[in-house]
């Protein structure tokens, strides 16, 4: 079975909409795209580069697809874009109907029972961006094995968020923590059971 990671750029109060650029997502008015650009540096560069140093295959919802698909084939020499133009790329889309960056595979019809068949086969780990739509339905279907984030230094009070409503509860393992110089906490979770309650 492989595992099934989310990479994915939070604010404190957990929004994930539009962290690259102004123009990235302005669904549902958002108007603060590209809150984490001023936090980057090269602590943060080494930390994606790490996360992204073992094969792995993409599970990606349309729009965050469109947007990869529009930069990273022409962005030769950014970090990270060989590994991203040459994995394989599993595109979740009922609108979708041709897709044209290399090594990209459309998922229509039952979504869970595919994403499902998609985790038992043999591979490399399954990396989940953005996508925050899809990521609802991931965590709705217990399928996140393992998440990987960066929690930035900002609240915006609106916006898509990681953790929408009907999240199921879950509990994890924190397996790797450290901050960058300019605040970001990352955070490496492990799905682990059932949440445990008590009292004191």
């Amino acid at each position: 079975m492989r595992s099934l990671v989310v990479l994915s750029f939070v604010t404190l109060d957990g929004v994930m909409q539009a962290p690259g650029g102004p123009r990235e997502d302005i669904s549902l008015g958002f108007k603060y795209g590209g809150w984490s650009v001023g936090y980057w540096d090269d602590f943060m560069g080494k930390v994606m580069e790490t996360q992204m140093a073992k094969p792995f295959d993409m599970l990606l919802g349309r729009k965050t697809y469109e947007i990869f698909a529009a930069y990273w084939p022409n962005a030769k020499n950014q970090p990270g874009a060989d590994r991203l133009n040459e994995a394989k790329k599993y595109v979740v889309s009922t609108t979708l109907t041709k897709l044209d960056w290399k090594n990209s595979v459309l998922v229509t019809g039952d979504i869970v029972d595919k994403i499902k068949k998609l985790k038992d086969q043999d591979g490399p780990e399954i990396q989940v961006h953005g996508s925050s739509n899809l990521i609802q339905t991931l965590l709705k279907n217990d399928f996140v094995d393992e998440l990987r984030l960066k929690i930035f230094p900002i609240a915006l009070g609106t916006g898509k968020r990681l953790f929408g409503e009907g999240t199921n509860p879950a509990a994890f393992k924190l397996i790797e923590g450290k901050i960058s110089p300019k605040g970001v906490i990352v955070a490496n979770y492990l799905r682990e059971g059932d949440v445990k309650i008590g009292s004191f």
